[in-house]
Protein backbone atom coordinates (compact mmCIF):
# COMPACT_ATOMS: atom_id res chain seq x y z
CA UNK A 1 0.00 0.00 0.00
CA UNK A 2 1.08 3.52 -0.82
CA UNK A 3 -0.16 6.57 1.05
CA UNK A 4 0.26 9.88 -0.74
CA UNK A 5 -0.91 13.48 -0.28
CA UNK A 6 -2.00 15.46 -3.34
CA UNK A 7 -2.98 19.07 -3.97
CA UNK A 8 -6.44 19.25 -5.53
CA UNK A 9 -7.24 22.10 -7.92
CA UNK A 10 -10.74 23.26 -8.77
CA UNK A 11 -12.69 22.50 -5.59
CA UNK A 12 -15.05 25.17 -4.33
CA UNK A 13 -17.71 23.51 -2.13
CA UNK A 14 -18.63 20.48 -0.06
CA UNK A 15 -20.28 18.87 -3.09
CA UNK A 16 -16.84 18.80 -4.73
CA UNK A 17 -15.49 16.92 -1.71
CA UNK A 18 -18.35 14.42 -1.84
CA UNK A 19 -17.84 13.86 -5.57
CA UNK A 20 -14.13 13.17 -5.13
CA UNK A 21 -14.53 10.99 -2.05
CA UNK A 22 -17.08 8.97 -4.04
CA UNK A 23 -14.26 7.91 -6.36
CA UNK A 24 -12.98 5.62 -3.59
CA UNK A 25 -15.70 3.09 -4.41
CA UNK A 26 -15.16 3.38 -8.17
CA UNK A 27 -11.39 2.95 -8.35
CA UNK A 28 -10.00 -0.56 -7.86
CA UNK A 29 -7.09 -0.57 -5.47
CA UNK A 30 -8.01 2.65 -3.65
CA UNK A 31 -8.34 1.77 0.00
CA UNK A 32 -8.88 5.25 1.45
CA UNK A 33 -9.56 8.67 -0.08
CA UNK A 34 -9.96 11.67 2.25
CA UNK A 35 -10.43 15.15 0.80
CA UNK A 36 -10.06 18.48 2.60
CA UNK A 37 -11.71 21.50 0.99
CA UNK A 38 -10.02 23.89 3.41
CA UNK A 39 -6.52 22.50 2.77
CA UNK A 40 -7.23 21.79 -0.94
CA UNK A 41 -5.70 18.35 -0.47
CA UNK A 42 -6.49 14.69 -0.86
CA UNK A 43 -4.88 11.93 1.16
CA UNK A 44 -5.07 8.68 -0.79
CA UNK A 45 -4.05 5.19 0.22
CA UNK A 46 -3.87 2.78 -2.71
CA UNK A 47 -2.43 -0.50 -3.95
CA UNK A 48 0.07 0.26 -6.72
CA UNK A 49 -0.39 -3.24 -8.15
CA UNK A 50 -4.04 -2.39 -8.92
CA UNK A 51 -4.00 1.31 -9.79
CA UNK A 52 -1.29 3.83 -10.62
CA UNK A 53 -0.94 7.43 -9.51
CA UNK A 54 -1.65 8.38 -13.14
CA UNK A 55 -4.88 6.35 -13.06
CA UNK A 56 -6.02 8.24 -9.98
CA UNK A 57 -5.06 11.57 -11.56
CA UNK A 58 -7.09 10.75 -14.69
CA UNK A 59 -10.15 9.88 -12.56
CA UNK A 60 -9.91 13.28 -10.85
CA UNK A 61 -9.49 15.01 -14.21
CA UNK A 62 -12.61 13.26 -15.60
CA UNK A 63 -14.52 14.89 -12.74
CA UNK A 64 -13.03 18.29 -13.61
CA UNK A 65 -10.32 18.58 -10.93
CA UNK A 66 -6.55 18.78 -11.07
CA UNK A 67 -4.31 16.61 -8.92
CA UNK A 68 -0.63 17.26 -8.12
CA UNK A 69 1.63 15.32 -5.78
CA UNK A 70 2.75 17.20 -2.67
CA UNK A 71 6.38 16.84 -1.73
Amino acid sequence: MTKQVFKVKGMHCSACVMTLEGLEDELPGVRSLKVSLHKERAEIEYDESKISEDGIRKAFEREGYGLARVG
